[in-house]
C-alpha cells in the first residue's frame, strides 16, 4: 500500500523472541518500509526482562525504535513459591530501567484449569507496581473482561492499552472511562471476524491503535505463517475499510492515539 501520511506505531509486538533471531534486521527493515516508526515490545516472563531491555538497546537510534514494556504475563506467571521475589525484582527494574509499560499483564481464564486466584493476586500485584511507577499497562484480556475491568477499579490505574481486544462494545466504553486505548490487529483483515469489525467501526477514533502481536496472530494474506511488524499497513488498511475512512486520517489518529496513551 502506498506510504501513509504519518509513522505507524506497533502497540503490541514481540521481536525479542528468538523466532526472530535469524532475520530480525530483515524484519525490522521491512516494517520501517512500511511507515513503522515505532515498537512496543511487551514481555512475557522473567527470561523475557533481559531480552526486552536489550533489544530495546539493540535498536536505540534506529527505525523503528523498541520501547520496553516489563510484566508477567498470565500463562507465564512464576509458581507462588517464587511470586514474591520475582515482583521485586520487577519493581527495582521498573525502577531502574523506566520501561513506557507494565505489560504485558492481565487474566486469562480460558481453560478450564486456569488457576485464577494466582493470576489474580499477580495481576493486582502488578497493577500496584504501575501506579506508584506511574505507568500505563498492557493489557492481556482473555475470558476475564469483567474481572480485569474490577481490578483496574480497586487499583486506581488510569490508563493503558487493552491489547487484541474482543470484548463488547460495553465493555470497550468501560475501558474507554479509565483512560484505555483498544489494540486491533491481524484479526481484523479477516472478513468472517464480523463481531470484531463492527466493534472497530462502531468505536470512536479516540479508542484505536494498531497491534500485530507478531509472531502471533497473523493477518489474513499471511495466513499459517509467522506473523511481522511489517504487516502493520495491512492492518491499517483493514480498519480503513471496516470504518469507511481514510488510511491516512486513521494513521494518524492511531499514531497520536498511541502517543498520548504510553507518552512516546
Amino acid at each position: 500500500m502506498a506510504e501513509t501520511a504519518l509513522p505507524l506505531i506497533d502497540t503490541h509486538c514481540h521481536i525479542d523472541l528468538p523466532v526472530f533471531d535469524a532475520d530480525r534486521a530483515a524484519v525490522l527493515s521491512a516494517a520501517r518500509a512500511v511507515g513503522v516508526e515505532t515498537l512496543v515490545v511487551p514481555a512475557i516472563d522473567l527470561d523475557g526482562w533481559s531480552r526486552v531491555l536489550a533489544q530495546r538497546a539493540a535498536a536505540s537510534g534506529e527505525r523503528p525504535a523498541c520501547r520496553a514494556a516489563l510484566g508477567l504475563h498470565p500463562l507465564y506467571l512464576p509458581p507462588p513459591e517464587e511470586a514474591e521475589s520475582a515482583l521485586t525484582t520487577l519493581r527495582a527494574l521498573v525502577a531502574a530501567e523506566r520501561p513506557v509499560a507494565i505489560g504485558e499483564i492481565g487474566l486469562d481464564f480460558h481453560r478450564a484449569d486456569a488457576d485464577r486466584d494466582h493470576q489474580l493476586a499477580l495481576f493486582e500485584a502488578q497493577l500496584a507496581i504501575a501506579r506508584e511507577a506511574r505507568l500505563p499497562v498492557l493489557l492481556h484480556v482473555r475470558k476475564a473482561h469483567e474481572e480485569v475491568l474490577a481490578a483496574l477499579a480497586r487499583a486506581g490505574v488510569e490508563g493503558g492499552i487493552a491489547h487484541a481486544f474482543g470484548g463488547s462494545e460495553q465493555q470497550a466504553g468501560r475501558y474507554l472511562e479509565r483512560g484505555f486505548r483498544l489494540g486491533f490487529g491481524g484479526m481484523l483483515t479477516f472478513t468472517r471476524s464480523t463481531r470484531l469489525r463492527r466493534l472497530a467501526r462502531a468505536l470512536p477514533r479516540d479508542a484505536l491503535v494498531l497491534e500485530t502481536d507478531a509472531p502471533d496472530m497473523t493477518v489474513a494474506s499471511h495466513r499459517g505463517e509467522r506473523n511481522s511488524p511489517a504487516y502493520l499497513d495491512q492492518v491499517l488498511a483493514a480498519l480503513a475499510e471496516v470504518r469507511d475512512e481514510s488510511a491516512e486520517a486513521l494513521a494518524a489518529h492511531t499514531t497520536t492515539n498511541a502517543r498520548e496513551v504510553l507518552a512516546l
